[in-house]
């Protein structure tokens, strides 16, 4: 029987705790991250939008590393914007300092609002733990 594992970083309890969500779940070798934003622990937003998309990668990071994941396990990618893409070159720039070596599937929306003001971007992802690249 496949179990579902329940993933929460160290930091990232009051998520769970406060909104009733997982930062992930793994079920077998899948494992499947909520949206991660550009706020710290304290759940304050990151001032700056590249440092807001550097947290939001870092974030993602944290949850990969608590599930024993890497963004080389990273198969699946999207990703939300507001209100336009007009800072998708910045995006693609700090992308690219976690995307080093395989590159996942990737799909950009532009969106009218999110749960929280402040928020510049959110990163959803799927990553599939134990593949090997052909």
């Amino acid at each position: 029987m496949t179990t579902r594992e329940v993933i929460i970083p160290k930091g990232m309890e009051n998520i769970y705790d406060t909104y009733h969500y997982a930062p992930a779940i793994r079920v077998g070798n899948t494992l499947y991250l909520s949206g991660q934003v550009g706020r710290d622990e304290a759940l304050q937003f990151v001032q700056g939008t590249e440092a807001q998309f550097v947290q939001a990668f870092e974030n993602v990071k944290k949850v990969l590393d608590a599930a024993g994941a890497g963004f080389d396990d990273v198969v699946e990618l999207e990703t939300w914007f507001s209100d336009s893409m007009a800072d998708l070159k910045t995006f693609l720039e700090v992308k690219d300092r976690y995307f080093t070596n395989l590159y996942p599937t990737w799909t950009g929306f532009a969106v009218k609002a999110f749960s929280m003001p402040g928020i510049l971007v959110e990163i959803k992802c799927k990553a599939i733990l134990g593949l090997r690249s052909t």
